[in-house]
C-alpha cells in the first residue's frame, strides 16, 4: 500500500520537546501516514557532534513513546561516508516506490537550503514542508522559494539542543526541554557532561 511518509532528519543531539511537538504537528497538518524520523550518521554540515549515532538513536526511540506512526530509520547512521538528504531519499525511492516522501524541515534548514547538495533535484523528489514557528524570521534564497512548499504551523517552544548540551555541562536541570525517558537516558549515560566530571557509557550498558 502506498503511504504518504514524513521524513524528519536531524542530528538530534539530544533529540528534545520541540522535535516531538513537530513530528506530531506534521501527523496532523500534513495528514501523513507516518513520521520517519532520520538521525544524521556524518553530518557534511556538523563536524562535531556530542553524542554517538547509536546513543542518539536510542534517544529518538524513547522521544518517539507509543506512537504507532513514528518510526526510527537507521538509513544514515548504517551508511558510510556523508549524510547528504539526496542520497537517503533516492535510496528511499528506490527501497519503496510508490510513497509519496514529504520533507519535513525547520525554518533554519529552509533558509540554507540552497547550500545543500543537488536541492533542485531533491525537491523534485519530495514534497517539501517547512515548519512555521510564530516570531521567526529566515528567509530562504530567492531560488528556493520559487519552489512550492507547504508549512506547518509549530507552537511557540523556544529549544536548541545547543542550549541543552550548555546546560547539562553546567549541570542545570533541563527536565523542562527533553521528554522524561530522554533526560533520564542522558543521566543514566553520562552524555553532555564535561569531560572532568564523567565519561559517557555506550548504549545498553
Amino acid at each position: 500500500m502506498n503511504k504518504r511518509v514524513g521524513l524528519f532528519g536531524g542530528t538530534f543531539d539530544p533529540v528534545h520537546r520541540a522535535h516531538v511537538a513537530l513530528a506530531h504537528a506534521a501527523l496532523r497538518g500534513l495528514q501523513l501516514d507516518e513520521v520517519r524520523w532520520v538521525p544524521t550518521g556524518h553530518s557534511w554540515q556538523k563536524h562535531h557532534r556530542a553524542a554517538s549515532a547509536e546513543h542518539r538513536a536510542a534517544m529518538v526511540r524513547l522521544a518517539m513513546g507509543d506512537e504507532p506512526r513514528f518510526v526510527l530509520s537507521r538509513i544514515e547512521i548504517d551508511r558510510a561516508g556523508p549524510s547528504y538528504t539526496l542520497d537517503t531519499v533516492r535510496a528511499l525511492h528506490a527501497a519503496e516506490p510508490g510513497h509519496e516522501w514529504v520533507l519535513i524541515i525547520g525554518q533554519d534548514q529552509y533558509a540554507r537550503l540552497h547550500t545543500w547538495r543537488d536541492w533542485p533535484v531533491l525537491l523534485s523528489l519530495v514534497t517539501l514542508a517547512v515548519a512555521n514557528r510564530p516570531g521567526t524570521d529566515l528567509a530562504p534564497s530567492p531560488e528556493v522559494l520559487a519552489h512550492p512548499h507547504r508549512a506547518v504551523p509549530l507552537p511557540m517552544l523556544d529549544i536548541s539542543a545547543t542550549d541543552i548540551r550548555a546546560r547539562l555541562a553546567a549541570g542545570q536541570d533541563i527536565s523542562q526541554l527533553v521528554p522524561p525517558e530522554v533526560a533520564r537516558y542522558i543521566e543514566t549515560h553520562g552524555l553532555y557532561q564535561a569531560l572532568a566530571t564523567r565519561e559517557p557509557t555506550p548504549p545498553g550498558s
